[in-house]
């Protein structure tokens, strides 16, 4: 690897061609566990799921009304009712004989003998019979077994991330547990000489990095064990990075730039091999990444907003695709741009925003909300991300977007 200490970032890779470096890097784990499913929301299946059982996995009344044999009803109309005795109620266990009809209520079991059911709005009882005033066809307003789900019908594949309405599921058909994915495990390291977690004296900075990663890796679905800081020293850096070489994805944050403290780059090339250093997005072009003993290492710039920045990007598809989860799109909010926004063309600039809701303009009417960007742009202002409801991407190809501009505002903060 070049040191870009002696000659600072020159060449910068763009974050499409970075991401798949990462990709190839990322090796998804293969260990797996038994977990009960109230437990299994979000996580990640490992095997082939099916129906144990239909369902509904018996037939049932769609409809209040009665349960009859078809063809009893046949010719029936307004001027001329079938009548048929009642011979009883479905949660009896009553069984439907020529010339009777059974009540039932939706979901009740189809008493035996019956093939149909007649709605209750096209009855009338009158004394122990029922007046049908519309003849109904064999399997009308019957919901047969297996309507919803066959037994043994294919529910879910290795990779799907298990949502709550596919617990409901799963506990339908028979389902009690399942064999998922274990989370992949991340070790956090923050890194500088200047950090302490309380009381900062003059020159020293409260460690943030390194605990907002860590929550944004259990967000995404990850295992973080947070470390203590590590001093800007190469053979503490060395011991930190070997230290959690068990771990799927090691992590650090600060220390990846090109000062004479910015060790990390030559530390993770020594004991491994440094893929990416420099990435062409804006803020965070220092961040980066290599491999030690198969384990993959993401460089994190120190730079609150530049660290977010870089983790979204990089941490987040790395954590998903090292424990078999899908990465999917952030959610996006269509809005006005309230203001222009600069960037630098072949730099992939997160520009953040707030949106502006208020107004009479927009609340009566279809008009979008205001994206107004955040007066703080610096890359270590961190409430200038911590207060805003997005942020804009604007691609490489572009020198800024101006103002009047729709744009798609991407809010990393509310997906999973």
């Amino acid at each position: 690897m070049t040191d870009p200490r002696e000659s600072g970032f020159k060449d910068v890779t763009p974050l499409a061609e970075a991401r798949e470096r990462l990709r190839e890097a990322v090796a998804p784990h293969d260990r797996t566990e038994t977990v009960p499913l109230s437990t299994a929301a979000g996580r990640t299946v490992a095997e082939s799921v099916t129906a144990r059982r239909a369902v509904p996995h018996y037939d049932r009344a769609a409809m209040d009304g009665f349960a009859v044999r078809a063809e009893d009803t046949f010719g029936a109309g307004d001027r001329s009712p079938a009548v048929l005795r009642v011979g009883g109620h479905a949660e009896d266990g009553d069984e439907v004989v020529p010339g009777e009809a059974v009540r039932v209520h939706t979901g009740s079991e189809l008493p035996p003998g019956a093939d149909a059911v007649v709605m209750v709005e096209q009855t009338d009882t009158v004394a122990g019979d029922v007046e049908i005033f519309d003849a109904v066809g064999e399997g009308e307003n019957v919901a047969p077994a297996g309507e919803d789900v066959e037994a043994g019908r294919a529910l879910y594949e290795p990779g799907h991330q298990l949502r709550p309405s596919d617990i409901g599921l799963l506990k339908s058909t028979g389902v009690t547990e399942i064999e998922c994915y274990q989370p992949p495990t991340v070790g956090v390291v923050p890194t500088g000489e200047e950090l302490v977690q309380a009381d900062p004296a003059p020159g020293e900075i409260i460690e943030t990095n390194g605990l907002t990663v860590a929550q944004y890796v259990e967000r995404w679905g990850g295992v973080p064990e947070y470390r203590n800081v590590v001093t800007d020293d190469e053979h503490a850096l060395r011991a930190a990075i070997q230290r959690d070489l068990t771990k799927d994805v090691i992590v650090t944050t600060g220390g990846s730039s090109v000062g004479e403290r910015d060790l990390l780059p030559s530390v993770v090339d020594d004991l491994g091999d440094v893929l990416v250093h420099g990435v062409a997005v804006k803020p965070g072009h220092p961040a980066g990444f290599g491999v030690v003993e198969d384990t993959p290492v993401i460089m994190l710039p120190g730079y609150p907003v530049a660290c977010i920045v870089n983790a979204v990007q990089l941490l987040r598809p790395a954590t998903k695709w090292a424990g078999n989860m899908p990465v999917s799109a952030l959610p996006e909010t269509e809005a006005v741009l309230d203001r222009k926004i600069a960037s630098e063309p072949g730099v992939r600039t997160f520009a953040r925003v707030q949106l502006d809701r208020d107004g009479p303009a927009i609340e009566e009417s279809d008009e979008p909300p205001r994206a107004v960007p955040t007066r703080a742009s610096g890359a270590g202002v961190l409430s200038s991300v911590a207060l805003a409801d997005g942020w804009v991407v604007v691609p490489e190809e572009r020198e800024g977007i101006p103002e009047g501009e729709r744009v798609a505002v991407q809010d990393w903060e509310v997906y999973p």
